[in-house]
């Protein structure tokens, strides 16, 4: 197992190191096993493509990270989650703008949703269009989190989640006060 870790970070790496120089969509499977030294037969016995690359990148050093962590709320969780991509925002930046397949964003929607579900749940725990919420706020953060991050402005995390957190706050609060109006 440590050996696989090793080939596997080594790979991620040479990914990282590539993209200081090569835009995303112009690296190759063939590219990041040339920097590592290591032939594509090692590269496909570990991941599927460099976007499943890009998804164990993110996976340990974020999620694995997260899990390990008490959390006391959701706002904590995404602080940590967007101070994470705040220290990494070149690279996210990076594959961003030439992901076509989405698959990173796909990821990150599997890790909010139970974290989004909660949420939901505690707002409108009697309402019939709790998944309709669920959907719509998690699409919405996911959205604003990509337009963060590919902005040029360059708002720290701790402003960006403040920002976000009023936003929800106040549109949850409308739909609760319009609801029992």
């Amino acid at each position: 197992m440590a050996d696989s870790n090793i080939t596997k970070k080594a790979l991620a790496q040479a990914l990282k190191d590539l993209m200081q120089e090569t835009r995303f969509d112009k690296i190759t499977v063939g590219n990041i096993c040339d920097r590592c030294e290591m032939n594509r037969k090692s590269f496909y016995y570990h991941f599927k493509s460099k976007y499943d690359l890009v998804d164990w990148i993110y996976h340990t050093e974020f999620i694995c990270f997260a899990k390990d962590k008490e959390y006391n709320d959701e706002l904590e969780l995404l602080t940590d989650m967007c101070s994470y991509f705040e220290n990494n925002k070149r690279f996210y930046r990076r594959v961003l703008k030439y992901d076509n397949q989405n698959s990173f964003f796909n990821s990150l929607t599997s890790l909010l949703m139970p974290v989004m579900e909660k949420a939901v749940d505690d707002m409108f725990a009697d309402s019939e269009n709790k998944t309709f919420f669920l959907t719509f706020f998690a699409d919405s953060l996911i959205l604003a989190i990509k337009k963060w991050l590919m902005d040029t402005n360059d708002m720290s995390a701790e402003k960006f989640v403040k920002l976000l957190h009023n936003t929800i706050l106040t549109a949850t609060e409308n739909i609760v006060v319009k609801k029992h109006k």
